[in-house]
């Protein structure tokens, strides 16, 4: 509560407002993205029940947390259903092979409250649309390392331009720690790895279209991304924490730290329906073209047992 009331206290013309931020979290922030990321690329690229089993662990440690924020013991009835719902979807999902039925099943936690049923759908449309990525399109791997990479692009510029530039809040009765520069920032860093990745991966068109696919694929990501950093942020404020967790040193919560994530799989997934089979998301609308004769990363499927 305390640090809502700093928020709407503050002002554009509040000198402290536009000071930027220190440093003094970025060596934790390192060495966390130091040990998370190599392993999540690592499931990723291996496909198949290690990424299944990332995505699953995942969505429930960020059910945990949700519960947590709405002060839902584990055990209780809403706890559990925060924790194992979605999970379950997803599992159910990979099992029987049919996507729609999952998002449906994810709107029945509504009957428990509406907070919790928000929770549901937003982690299980994140991590269905993860899955969807990896192991229902021809892009698989590609699909799946364009999305991580362009998200985190957009938080880590968005990081440095927010505290190396500062200046006005972005929405300051929202998140206080948020500038309009950092936004910009992230946007830009969004756009640029998607140029670059655009360029790198396999293309049905030539490089200059290429890297503005990229650009404009990559500026949709980071608004999304964007969109569910605000959207956590306003929740957090509604509870009245400031972190949703302690489980990632320098970053908070999973959901501190993923929240842009579950919005921006869910919106690469409903694009991948638009692409060209064997291609990226970011090629949604181009006219379909052939596979390509060695697509990059590890093959996988969905996996069955």
């Amino acid at each position: 509560m305390r640090v809502l009331a700093e928020a709407v206290s503050a002002s554009p013309a509040d000198p402290a407002a536009k000071k930027p931020r220190n440093w003094r979290d970025l060596r934790l922030r390192l060495i966390s993205a130091a040990i998370l990321a190599p392993l999540g690329l690592l499931c990723v690229g291996l496909g198949s029940w290690p990424f299944v089993g990332l995505v699953l662990v995942g969505m429930v440690g960020l059910g945990s947390e949700w519960a947590g924020m709405l002060q839902q013991p584990a055990r209780s009835l809403r706890g559990i259903v925060l924790l194992a719902w979605p999970a379950i979807a997803c599992i159910a999902t990979l099992t029987v092979g049919r996507w729609n039925e999952a998002l449906l099943m994810l709107l029945a936690p509504l009957a428990l409250g509406p907070w919790i049923g928000i929770g549901s759908v937003a982690i299980g449309i994140g991590g269905i649309g993860l899955l969807w990525l990896r192991f229902a399109t021809g892009s698989g791997y590609d699909g799946v390392l364009f999305v991580i990479l362009v998200v985190w692009a957009s938080d880590t510029f968005a990081y440095v331009a927010g505290r190396a530039i500062g200046g006005p809040k972005l929405a300051p009765r929202i998140s206080p720690g948020k500038t309009r520069s950092g936004s910009l920032g992230g946007l830009a860093g969004a756009m640029l790895v998607g140029a670059v990745l655009a360029l790198l991966l396999p293309s049905p068109v030539g490089a200059a279209a290429s890297a503005l696919r990229g650009l404009g694929f990559g500026l949709l990501l980071g608004i999304a991304s964007q969109a569910g950093d605000l959207a956590e942020s306003a929740f957090k404020r509604r509870c009245g924490v400031k972190d949703s967790g302690r489980s990632i040193p320098g970053h908070g919560g999973l959901l501190d730290r993923f929240d842009g994530l579950l919005a921006a799989a869910p919106l690469a997934a409903m694009l991948s329906l638009a692409a060209p089979t064997g291609q990226g998301f970011w090629y949604a609308g181009v006219q379909a073209v052939s596979p390509p004769a060695s697509p990059s990363g590890p093959a996988s499927s969905v996996p069955k047992d």
